[in-house]
């Protein structure tokens, strides 16, 4: 048996308990590993209060978490790591636990620490995703709405290693820190557009948007293609023709061969991926409160 939390309705985040549950056993290609740290991604909070229960439809009871750190303790046939590996990946069957299931573990840079580890996976998918799709290049300007977000920062720094020109839309709070990782920041909220123009006289060739903050219209207006504006987060997009990017089922998800490349610069400080604040395990909830209320300025790690 194991810790782990789990719930057993939809709901706010009190309906997430400490239980005890028996430790998962690894099938083929799997791997079982004793956590370390687990990432609290926005999706966890939408899966455990409902809002996803159309597109992914929950067995109670059920161990949230889609990432997670740890080390191999159990293989299953033909998995791709050892007994005693320190790894990274996508969980099987939630990663607020004790132990989880890993069914393509990344091997962990040494120098990259366990709660860096666990956030980086699915945020850095996604960011490494949506720029892919967007097809920007060197040269080109992208503009980042919610750059102060951990999608947003990782894509606004892997654009800005590529030669792309980054503008980014943060609160007043980021500004200073955007900036430091070598986009122009300006600050979101009434104005933007011509906060926008100004810091990007030339013009905006490409748009993501990671905030949701309604800001689609005016984005499309100023690339003048709606082909040329993605989200991830604003579930308007199609009234507006913009693409929403919410998978791994899209075919520029190279996912499993970037996962090594980005642990790899995330270790070498060459990728900066700020963790706000670590939890033990048995305070979830209150990791999903801190999320729900925005006050996190970075990733929330649960530490079993």
């Amino acid at each position: 048996m194991s810790k782990a939390i789990a719930f057993s309705e939809y709901g706010t985040p009190e309906v997430l308990r400490l239980s005890e549950v028996t430790a998962p056993e690894p099938g083929p290609g799997q791997v079982r590993i004793r956590v370390r740290a687990a990432s609290v991604n926005p999706l966890d909070l939408k899966i455990r209060s409902g809002l996803m229960a159309g597109a992914i439809p929950a067995h109670f009871p059920v161990v949230p978490g889609l990432d997670a750190a740890g080390v191999v303790d159990a293989v299953g046939e033909g998995a791709d790591a050892a007994v005693g590996d320190e790894v990274l990946g996508a969980t099987t069957g939630g990663g607020y636990s004790e132990y989880a299931l890993l069914e393509r573990p990344v091997a962990k840079p040494a120098a990259l620490s366990w709660e860096v580890a666990a956030s980086l996976v699915t945020v850095g998918r996604t960011a490494f995703r949506v720029l892919a799709q967007l097809g920007v290049g060197k040269g080109q300007t992208l503009l980042v709405h919610g750059a102060g977000g951990s999608v947003g920062i990782i894509a606004a720094q892997l654009a800005v290693a590529r030669g792309i020109t980054v503008i980014a839309t943060v609160g007043e709070h980021d500004i200073e820190r955007v900036t430091a990782l070598g986009a122009t920041a300006v600050r979101y909220g009434d104005g933007w557009v011509q906060r926008v123009n100004t810091a990007a006289p030339r013009g905006v060739d490409f748009v993501l948007d990671a905030s949701g903050a309604g800001v689609l219209a005016d984005s499309v207006a100023l690339t003048g293609d709606s082909a040329r504006v993605i989200t991830i987060a604003d579930m308007s997009a199609a009234q507006h023709g913009v693409r929403f990017s919410g998978g791994s089922t899209d075919s520029a998800d190279q996912a499993e061969d970037v996962l090594p490349q980005l642990a790899e610069l995330a270790a070498d400080g060459r990728l900066t991926l700020p963790v706000w604040r670590t939890y033990p395990l048995a305070e979830a909830a209150t990791a999903h409160a801190d999320l729900e209320a925005h006050r996190n300025r970075g990733k929330a790690v649960l530490l079993p």
